[in-house]
């Protein structure tokens, strides 16, 4: 009997971290967004590098001072650096048009 409860608790476990490392791997995938459109938690599932901290910074920024012109303009941004930019840098559109035709 407790070698079966400790089977049990075994599996139990072992889909535990599964599920932890599925939520962990779901964060460091990019994906394309727009930074002049996207909310807080969007920009921070969406970029490499970008927690919700970090994404709650963008969009005060640019709700302080405009819209985005350039990936490169995300820089300005306090906490974020052009290695942030430079890793994210295909993921990061200015426009809703540039999202439309990208290519796969």
């Amino acid at each position: 009997m407790i070698l079966k409860q400790h089977t049990i608790a075994a599996i139990i476990l072992a889909c535990a971290a599964g599920i932890s490392s599925l939520a962990v791997s779901s964060s460091v995938l990019a994906a394309p967004v727009n930074i002049n459109a996207a909310d807080a938690v969007t920009l921070a599932s969406s970029l490499k590098g970008v927690g919700l901290k970090k994404a709650r910074a963008i969009v005060d920024y640019r709700e302080a001072n405009g819209k985005f012109k350039s990936s490169d303009d995300l820089s300005l941004v306090k906490g974020i650096g052009m290695k942030t930019v430079e890793i994210n840098r295909k993921d990061i559109h200015v426009t809703s048009k540039s999202l439309k035709n990208r290519k796969k």
